[in-house]
């Protein structure tokens, strides 16, 4: 028997239905978007938005150096030996002033294990930026980056538009986890807790 117009019709909507579905589910459950990773480095994705580079396997963070939101200098380099969270953020930044408190506790929980925060205000600038730390109780110093470019010297491992992002460093230098998006208190205590945990960071274990 031939179809009517009318079981046709209903054919088509669950169609539709069934194609939205796919879609979103596979927004969803996306956790790389804007990576341009070039497979150099084995990762894994465990948690939305997470990315985490295995020991052995970790690229090396580039080494940042310029002037901080207060006017003075800074060279990441001078912190290698500790566990480095890179944290950029825009006083603009919606999910970063939501984020502001979880990252100002571990960093304070977090120090005497040799944790070190960063920051790199993107897209800002200093007086907004300022009154934000003061707001939020930030006290660990910051990057001036207003045109993006210190964003550029990570390879694209954090898009340009990914604000926030966080970018978790071990003590050798390299890159141990990637988050694009806000993070939280217990996903971020608990990478940089593990990171402090190991004896010889990115290297393979003895």
């Amino acid at each position: 028997m031939a179809p009517t117009a009318r079981s046709r019709l209903r054919w088509r909507q669950a169609a539709g239905v069934v194609a939205a579905a796919l879609l979103l589910a596979a927004c969803g459950t996306s956790t790389t978007s804007g990576s341009s990773d070039t497979g150099q480095a084995a990762a894994s994705s465990t948690r939305e938005g997470l990315t985490e580079y295995p020991a052995g396997k970790r690229p090396m963070a580039p080494m940042l150096s310029g002037e901080t939101i207060t006017g003075d200098e800074l060279d990441l380099a001078d912190l290698r030996g500790n566990v480095i969270v890179l944290n950029v953020w825009g006083s603009w930044c919606a999910p970063c002033r939501a984020e502001a408190p979880d990252l100002k506790k571990v960093s304070e929980e977090t120090r005497d294990l040799g944790v070190r925060f960063v920051g790199i205000n993107t897209r800002d600038n200093d007086a907004a930026a300022k009154a934000f730390e003061r707001n939020y109780g930030i006290t660990y110093p910051s990057y001036r980056d207003p045109d993006g470019k210190l964003l550029l010297g990570f390879n694209g491992r954090i898009p340009l538009s990914a604000v926030p992002s966080s970018v978790i460093i071990d003590r050798d230098g390299r890159i141990a986890a990637r988050i694009i998006g806000r993070t939280t208190y217990t996903t971020l205590s608990e990478l940089v807790k593990d990171l402090t945990a190991e004896k010889n960071g990115g290297g393979t274990d003895k």
